[in-house]
C-alpha cells in the first residue's frame, strides 16, 4: 500500500453538520469513494442512504450515538447502536454522558461503555468512545476513560465530536478538538490494542503526518481532499489538484 492510500484509510470522512441535506451527504460518500478512505461518519439517519451510495466500495459506513452531547439514556444509546447496525452501520463513534465523567461517576461510565460495547461486537460492528476532552479539566479524566475502554475492550478512544465548543468568562465559544498533548496521553494509556481516533482540528497534510506520528491511526475529517490531493503533489508529483468542493461541515 503506497503512503497515499495509508493516509486515506486513516481517514473517516465526517459528514455530519447539522446543516447538511441528503445531497450533500450523498456528494460527501461520492467524495469518500473516489479518495478510498476507511469509512464515512454519517448522521444515524442517513446510514441506509449511505450503505447504497457505497454499495461495492472498500469505504465502510460508520455513525455517531448520544451526538454530540451525550445525553441520552443507557438504553436509548443501546437501541440507537442496535438500530445504526441493523441499517448497516459497521463503526460506532459514541458519545460518553460528559456529566457523569465530570462528577467522576464511573461505576456509570463503565456500565454505560460496557453495553454499547457489547451491543456494537454482537452486531459485527467497532466501537470508538468519544471523550469529549475540551470538557475535561485535567488529565486524570481523559486517563481514566482510556484505562476503562481498555479494560472493556472498546476498539478505539477518541479525543472529540468537533462540536465541543465551550462557553469562556465572556460569553464566547471556543474549541480546541485534538491536541497533540491529548492524542499522546491517550496513546500512552489506553492498551496497546485500543486504537486511538483524532477529531477536531485536523486540516492539513501536516496535521495529518503528524498525529500518525504520535500513533494515531484514524482521524475524523471534513477537510478530505484538501488533504489527500496535498499529498498527491508532495509524495508522486500529481500535477494540478482536483477542484476541491465546497467545505461546509466545520468538523
Amino acid at each position: 500500500m503506497n503512503k497515499l492510500n495509508v493516509l486515506a484509510k486513516m481517514i473517516d470522512h465526517s459528514l455530519l453538520h447539522p446543516t447538511m441535506t441528503d445531497k450533500d451527504l450523498m456528494k460527501g460518500c461520492e467524495i469518500a469513494k473516489d479518495y478510498h478512505v476507511a469509512s464515512v461518519c454519517i448522521k444515524p439517519y442517513a446510514i441506509p442512504l449511505a450503505v447504497k451510495a457505497l454499495k461495492g466500495s472498500d469505504v465502510l459506513v460508520g455513525t455517531v450515538i448520544g451526538f454530540p452531547q451525550g445525553n441520552s439514556a443507557i438504553d436509548i444509546k443501546v437501541a440507537e447502536t442496535i438500530q445504526a447496525c441493523k441499517d448497516g452501520a459497521t463503526e460506532i463513534d459514541m458519545v460518553v454522558n460528559i456529566g457523569k465523567v465530570l462528577q467522576e461517576d464511573w461505576d456509570y461510565i463503565s456500565e454505560e461503555i460496557k453495553a454499547i460495547c457489547e451491543a456494537t461486537h454482537a452486531n459485527g460492528a467497532i466501537l470508538k468512545v468519544i471523550f469529549e476532552n475540551d470538557f475535561l479539566p485535567d488529565d486524570s479524566y481523559k486517563i481514566k476513560l482510556c484505562q476503562i475502554c481498555s479494560e472493556l475492550s472498546a476498539d478505539f478512544v477518541k479525543t472529540s465530536t468537533g462540536y465541543g465548543f465551550v462557553k469562556d468568562g465572556e460569553g464566547k465559544y471556543s474549541y480546541q478538538g485534538a491536541t497533540h498533548h491529548d492524542l499522546k496521553l491517550m496513546r500512552a494509556h489506553a492498551a496497546p490494542e485500543v486504537q486511538v481516533k483524532a477529531a477536531g482540528g485536523v486540516r492539513t497534510l501536516d496535521d495529518l503526518l503528524a498525529i500518525q506520528a504520535l500513533g494515531v491511526t484514524r482521524v475524523g475529517a471534513t477537510a478530505t481532499v484538501a488533504m489527500l490531493e496535498e499529498a498527491r503533489r508532495r509524495f508522486y508529483g500529481g500535477g494540478a489538484a482536483r477542484k476541491i468542493p465546497e467545505d461546509i461541515s466545520g468538523y
